[in-house]
């Protein structure tokens, strides 16, 4: 795996950030401060199972028993913008 974060990471939202549904627009949207961010529907997906508990590679199996294709690196690469944001933390314990 390239990137910064590992497969055996496991993500969460940091404390200031939150997905909500966005009744007005019909999609999550991750908000953060001064910042609202519209998901499609992949991305809530795996914002959605970034509870701490799960690994990258855990969220990486429950995609791809809803979706046809899931690539690792993509959800990687997806996480990683996200913590380069800050809206997302990985631990690796």
């Amino acid at each position: 795996m390239r990137g910064t974060v590992p497969l055996t990471g496991r993500p969460t939202l940091t404390r200031g950030a939150k997905m909500r549904w966005d009744a007005t627009r019909e999609r999550h949207v991750l908000l953060g401060p001064e910042t609202v961010v519209v998901l499609n529907p992949t991305g809530a997906d795996i914002l959605g199972l970034c509870d701490g508990h799960r690994s990258v590679a855990d969220i990486v199996d429950e995609l791809g028993r809803r979706y046809d294709r899931v690539v690792d690196d993509e959800v990687s690469g997806f996480l990683e913008k996200l913590v380069a944001r800050r809206w997302v933390v990985i631990s690796s314990d």
